[in-house]
């Protein structure tokens, strides 16, 4: 390990006190919100065990979930939708209420823009842009301050800034209510095995805080400022998570977090920032997320479900079940802005919650020594 690296997290890592009551409020935000649902009513044991964030395990636990996912033991439907619509049915009675897609797109500009900017240039994003906006599909665009040369060599060097073309669809899409992340600075990866894909694993924490601050800074001149981060190839280090805390409001992770963060329920507060990995079945191609949302759509659970899409893989599939998608998610897909609310709604009132339950002592020491 070179100088400056930190090591995994230890397995017995604990959670934050505030983790698991803001977890909560996220999953029933919209009876809260409505004030249908008390507060008292996520003190049930279920709930608790619903909620509860689990700490990153240990490298063997993370790498043996990583193979269960693989052999499709383990999914979203199984692993999250089922424990967590149990939940909401134990509390809330029959739920039949919709569920609340969040929708992310991978990536603008391409990471092989370079290479094939007539396949994988603005022309094409249009397109997809096209689909969406025409069904009414709001979603958020993973955007990369810069576009780099030959990306999947660690040893490659060379990357550009954005060009006007690539600027103006920016400015296009924050006018028509899209929604943007930070997708690291160039997509270049640090290692050559597919398996190992990352712009940040390994980086020492000088050099993390350098590389998130210069995207950062390169967003901001087209007038971007994102408090979402979408780790390019879905892969960070898990002690990363705090440094991205300070400056995102949300993470999102993959298939690929798995190895680094083991299969966590999605969303759940970690610390001060939001955790929101997706996988399959509603991470993937438009042809395969299609079951998986009719069913979800169907059951009514009223979760919010993160969606994750490649634009690149739907031109490959010539946009036809795309565009099947966007029709069928539209009425159920959710403002990024509702997310972000919705989070702001749990970090208050957890922390009022908080100081409710602070012994009467404690408090009227607190309020004369302010005085």
């Amino acid at each position: 390990m070179s100088h400056g690296e930190k090591a995994d997290p230890p397995s017995g890592t604990v959670a934050r006190t505030h983790d698991q009551p803001r977890t909560a409020r996220l999953l029933f935000d919209a009876e809260l919100a409505a004030s249908s649902l008390t507060p008292d009513s996520l003190q049930l044991p279920s709930v608790l065990a619903a909620t509860r964030v689990r700490p990153v395990p240990s490298r063997p636990i993370r790498l043996a979930a990583q193979v269960r996912y693989k052999l499709d033991r383990v999914d979203f439907e199984s692993a999250v939708v089922d424990p967590l619509a149990a939940v909401r049915r134990a509390v809330l009675g029959e739920d039949d209420a919709p569920p609340r897609f969040l929708v992310r797109v991978d990536e603008f500009p391409h990471y092989l823009a370079w290479e094939d900017p007539d396949r994988f240039g603005v022309s094409a994003f249009e397109r997809f842009h096209a689909i969406m906006a025409t069904a009414g599909v709001p979603y958020l665009v993973a955007v990369l301050p810069r576009v780099s040369r030959d990306p999947l060599s660690p040893s490659t060097t060379g990357s550009r800034p954005l060009d006007e073309v690539e600027v103006a669809m920016l400015r296009r899409l924050a006018a028509e209510r899209v929604s943007f992340a930070l997708h690291g600075r160039d997509h270049r990866t640090r290692f050559a095995s597919p398996r190992r894909h990352s712009e940040l694993c390994g980086l020492g924490l000088a050099a993390t805080e350098e590389l998130l601050d210069e995207a950062i800074a390169e967003l901001a001149r087209h007038e971007l400022r994102p408090t979402v981060f979408v780790p390019p190839y879905n892969r960070f280090d898990a002690w990363q998570l705090e440094v991205l805390a300070r400056r995102f409001a949300v993470v999102c992770g993959g298939p690929e977090s798995i190895g680094q963060m083991g299969f966590q329920r999605s969303p759940q507060w970690r610390g001060e920032t939001v955790y929101l990995p997706s996988y399959a079945p509603f991470y993937g191609r438009a042809a395969e997320l299609l079951p998986a949302v009719e069913r979800t759509i169907e059951r009514g659970t009223g979760l919010w479900v993160p969606i994750v899409l490649h634009w690149g893989w739907e031109e490959q599939a010539g946009w036809t079940d795309l565009e099947r998608l966007a029709t069928l998610i539209a009425p159920y897909a959710a403002a990024w802005e509702d997310f972000h609310a919705a989070i702001e709604r749990s970090r208050a009132s957890a922390i009022s919650d908080a100081a409710m339950a602070e012994p009467a002592g404690a408090r009227r020491a607190a309020a004369e020594g302010e005085r």
